[in-house]
């Protein structure tokens, strides 16, 4: 085939689908679209229409979001078009409308619906990268629910620092707890760090260790949101794949060393304080309201039987409250960031939280009383 057929054939193509369901895709696809970029290819989806069905392709060169759904495809082919104008223009058109989109002209798409009609400038469908496969050494499958929580319970501690570029994602292997295969999922920032397991699937047993980029992690766990049944997940040395029924998202690793994190994890603290997680948080929040935003340090004050947490700041006065706790240790004072310890604290599904001291410098573990497959590492500060 000829290049000027090839474009002939794929620059021409219209569909007829349902408004709610364009949406949808389209705003699975449009969220890994920058919002500025220097190549001009990367700002558009890629339609291609064949059969009965229709798919939506964008990436950003690091992550690709494919979605494929049903349409009336009155004549096959494809074609890019502006993410986030497509995507726009879609979600502002009435509930229930029918949407034709139309590719007879070269370099222009045309968008009807009802009264409406749109015109969008189109590039060469040739010029859209495709993102390599890549060999699947391991290949397994998460049920949606596992998935959403091993990412829930650790995303927040992934960090944000970009020079720390191994620490901007969530850390994935197996290793053996107690003699069992086990699935870990790690994320640190240096100040808290969160590790959580679960029984390794079938086929996930000799992962040994990839990081997968916070971007990445956030476009999972939105897809996560609609999903229901098992998430079939491909690793490569370089690239990860997470496959849902209709929807197909490839994304390259960190490609770097994470840390040893077993080494922060403290084994010796022996100081035991249990809470009522629901109830610490509550306090935690209510007096870090009067500490000053730059620290938003609180003071953790324990005793037989009590704990006092209070936060003070020249500017705005002081605050404390007093808990009822099971804690039968010699007094001790702590300080934490307010925010990483209400982070930590979130994550308690159960009733009560434990929390393992040694002294007023040393790391905390925290862990959910009625749950061992998670557990926090929390850095003290000086408050």
């Amino acid at each position: 085939m000829t290049p000027a057929a090839f474009n002939k054939e794929h620059m021409t193509m219209k569909i007829t689908l349902e408004r709610a369901a364009l949406l949808k895709s389209l705003s699975h696809v449009q969220s890994v679209v920058e919002r500025k970029n220097t190549i001009p290819i990367l700002a558009n989806v890629m339609i291609r229409a064949s059969g009965e069905e229709v798919s939506f392709v964008a990436t950003d060169m690091e992550i690709e979001v494919n979605e494929t759904m049903a349409a009336t495809v009155s004549k096959a082919g494809a074609i890019t078009a502006p993410a986030h104008t497509l995507y726009e223009i879609v979600r502002k058109l009435p509930e229930g409308a029918q949407v034709e989109i139309n590719a007879a002209t070269a370099g222009q798409l045309v968008l009807s619906s009802g009264r409406s009609q749109f015109k969008l400038g189109c590039l060469p469908i040739e010029d859209f990268p495709k993102m390599p496969e890549g060999d699947h050494k391991h290949k397994f499958s998460l049920s949606a629910d596992d998935l959403r929580s091993l990412i829930d319970r650790t995303r927040f501690a992934i960090s944000t620092e970009e020079t720390r570029y191994y620490l901007n994602g969530i850390y994935l292997h197996t290793t053996k707890a107690d003699k069992v295969d086990v699935l870990r999922a790690v994320a640190t920032d240096g100040h808290r760090l969160a590790r959580v397991e679960m029984a390794a699937p079938q086929g996930a047993k000799g992962v040994a260790g990839v990081i997968i980029p916070r971007k990445t992690v956030g476009e999972v766990r939105k897809i996560l949101d609609e999903a229901n049944g098992a998430v079939e997940i491909a690793l490569s040395d370089s690239k990860v794949r997470f496959m849902f029924d209709n929807i197909v998202i490839t994304s390259k690793l960190i490609d770097g060393t994470f840390p040893d994190y077993e080494r922060v994890i403290p084994t010796g603290n022996d100081k035991i304080l249990d809470a009522n997680a629901t109830l610490f948080a509550a306090a935690v929040d209510r007096v870090a309201t009067i500490s000053s935003e730059k620290s938003r340090g609180v003071k953790l004050s324990f005793s037989e039987g009590q704990m006092i947490v209070s936060a003070s700041a020249p500017e705005a006065g002081s605050a404390s409250e007093e808990l009822e706790v099971a804690y039968d240790g010699a007094p001790m004072e702590i300080g934490f960031n307010a925010r990483y310890l209400m982070d930590v604290l979130m994550q308690i599904e159960g009733e009560g939280v434990r929390f393992h001291l040694a002294d007023t410098a040393a790391p905390a573990v925290v862990q959910d009383v009625e749950d061992a497959s998670a557990l926090y590492v929390l850095m003290p500060m000086r408050v």
